[in-house]
């Protein structure tokens, strides 16, 4: 027996503004996951429905419509979540800048999609580790999320959340917490001040000028439909310098879609040069 009352009706009202919004599919399968997601905004807001829910929502767009997002938006990440990535980085790809960039001293990477911040952070140690100390490094990170970004923006983790990362890196980058936060680390400064965190939407326009040396955009494509998927890679495409790499998430492809990049590696992709 549910809390609330809660339709066919009503879950297809909620997943087509979602889409509308973000560009994300919702499937048929997500019908529960929406109900348990929102009924806390339901509760909060005194309603016994979600038709009154989805009402609201609609009339009051202002108020509601980053709490509905974040609700219902999925967010899981890890410090160097698929290594590989990384470990391609290191060898491959930072290599290559240090040869074409000697002159320039500056990296520019955007972490799309950033979640509670283990991307942009595990990029950053790695630029960090790989690079020469007076290199300039700037790491964009961006999610539709609002709540997630607060969270990363801190740069405050649970130990749990560290067990992967060798002693080494932590003692180098994460300040133990003590008393009351002893369970908890902080990202060091040095670490996050070379990470802006903004909030973006994929499906409207982007603010960035300039080139990136590499994205990353993982676990993100997965939600759209071709067409989206298709978009948005030649819109990476265009800021990307020649050459340059796009990497997206172990589930997704680029197969098939005509995006002007070649598949180099594990769900890694090289910009074509022209």
């Amino acid at each position: 027996m549910r809390e609330f009352e809660y339709t066919a009706a009503d879950f297809n009202i909620l997943r087509k503004i979602s889409n509308q919004y973000s560009g994300i599919l919702v499937p048929d399968d997500k019908f529960d996951m929406f109900y348990s997601r929102l009924s806390k905004r339901v509760r909060m807001l005194g309603f016994t429905s979600f038709r009154q829910y989805c009402s609201y929502l609609q009339n009051h767009p202002d108020e509601e419509f980053n709490e509905f997002i974040n609700a219902v938006t999925t967010n899981l990440t890890s410090f160097f979540r698929e290594n590989h990535h990384f470990e391609y980085l290191r060898r491959t790809v930072i290599p290559d800048i240090l040869k074409k960039n000697a002159g320039g001293r500056q990296v520019k990477v955007w972490s799309a999609g950033c979640s509670t911040g283990e991307e942009p952070y595990s990029l950053a140690m790695t630029l960090k580790e790989s690079l020469p100390d007076d290199w300039d490094i700037k790491i964009l990170a961006s999610d539709l999320d609002t709540n997630v970004l607060a969270t990363a923006s801190e740069g405050i983790y649970g130990l749990d959340r560290l067990a992967g990362i060798d002693e080494q890196r932590l003692r180098r980058w994460f300040q133990k917490g003590v008393g009351i936060r002893s369970n908890k680390a902080r990202v060091k400064a040095e670490l996050r001040q070379v990470i802006q965190f903004k909030r973006l939407n994929l499906m409207e326009e982007w603010p960035m000028n300039g080139y990136f040396d590499f994205i990353f955009c993982r676990n993100v494509l997965i939600y759209f439909d071709r067409e989206t998927k298709e978009r948005l890679a030649r819109r990476y495409g265009r800021l990307l310098k020649e050459g340059s790499c796009l990497f997206i998430g172990h589930s997704e492809s680029l197969h098939q879609l005509d995006t002007g990049f070649n598949l180099i590696g594990n769900t890694i992709y090289k910009k074509v040069t022209k």
